[in-house]
Parts: C-alpha cells; structure tokens; sequence
C-alpha cells in the first residue's frame, strides 16, 4: 500500500507542479499584456486631452472675443445678434476628445488608478454638460438671431459665460490627466 501510495505521489506532484508553473507563467503574460495595454490607452487619453486642452485655448480667445463685441454693441438697438456673432467671426465650441477613456470604461476600468478613473469620469460629465449649454446657446440663437435689445445680449453673454465657466473647469480636470 506504501508503494503504491509513493509511486501516486511521484506522479502526482510533477504534475501539480507543472500546472502551478504554467499558472503562474499564464498570470505574468496577462499582467505583462494588460500593463501593456494601459501604457498604450495612458499614452492615446494623454494625446487626446492634450489636443482637447489646446482646441479650449483656442476657442476661449474667440469666445472672449464675442462677449466683448456683445458688450460693445449691447446698447446699440440698430445691430442684431446675428449680425454681432458675424463680426465677431461666429460662435466656437472646442471638441473634447475621450474616445480613448470610453474604450477602457467599458472594459478594463479596473486597471486604472481610482484617482484618475475619477477625473476621467469628471471630464466625461463635464463634456456633456459643455455640449448641453452649446445647445442651449445654438438654440436661443436661433430663436433670437434678428433680436437687437439689449437684455437679449446680456442674456447671451451670460450664456457665453456659463460655456466658458464649464471649459475652464474642464481645462483644470485634463490638467490634473496630463500632469501624470
């Protein structure tokens, strides 16, 4: 019987030791492979970020640019809206670039920071809170193109500040991403 029993574990522990061997090789290879996979989704977020933080930049300029034409006409009851936005080259709003930070949302979220799926999360919401008061302002423009009073225009300028408001915040949030 001790034979028997011997010759079972002369058999069996090779065969243990081979599978937690081949376990262990297959949990380094996935680690290794999702390691990998966060560099590359960390280094495509940094790069769009990067290229939404600029494109804000830009439009916050031309922004600006249209509240002060709106402020200068605002009292003038000859000049519409319409007629002030294309002075002032037209409305801009930046496009916030997350495609990336979606891809890893629905999949592999768990293998990032907190502190930044966070952030990310922020900047999401943020996006679409900007691209609901974009819509709200396109909106009350065109129900108010032909309009020249001057509660019209300080009504837009309010609009235009909560747009901006909204950006600003959005710029400090992919700051936080790109300083990493």
């Amino acid at each position: 019987m001790k034979k028997i029993i011997k010759a079972f574990f002369k058999e069996i522990v090779p065969i243990i030791v081979g599978i937690l061997v081949a376990l262990y090789i297959n949990n380094w290879n996935e680690d290794r492979k999702d390691k990998n996979y966060i560099n590359r989704i960390s280094t495509s977020i940094q790069n769009e970020l990067t290229e939404s933080h600029d494109d804000i930049n830009i439009k916050l300029v031309k922004q600006n640019t249209l509240i002060d034409s709106l402020k200068f006409y605002s009292k003038d009851n000859q000049i519409s809206l319409d007629k002030i936005i294309k002075k002032a080259d037209g409305i801009y709003i930046p496009k916030i670039r997350i495609n990336s930070w979606k891809a890893i949302s629905n999949s592999k979220i768990e293998l990032m920071d907190y502190q930044k799926v966070s952030t990310l999360a922020d900047i999401e919401e943020q996006k679409d809170l900007l691209q609901m008061k974009a819509e709200k302002l396109i909106d009350f423009i065109y129900s108010n193109y032909k309009e020249t009073g001057k509660e019209k225009k300080e009504f837009m300028i309010i609009m235009m500040s909560e747009v901006i408001s909204t950006e600003k915040s959005l710029q400090e949030d992919i700051r936080k991403i790109i300083k990493e």
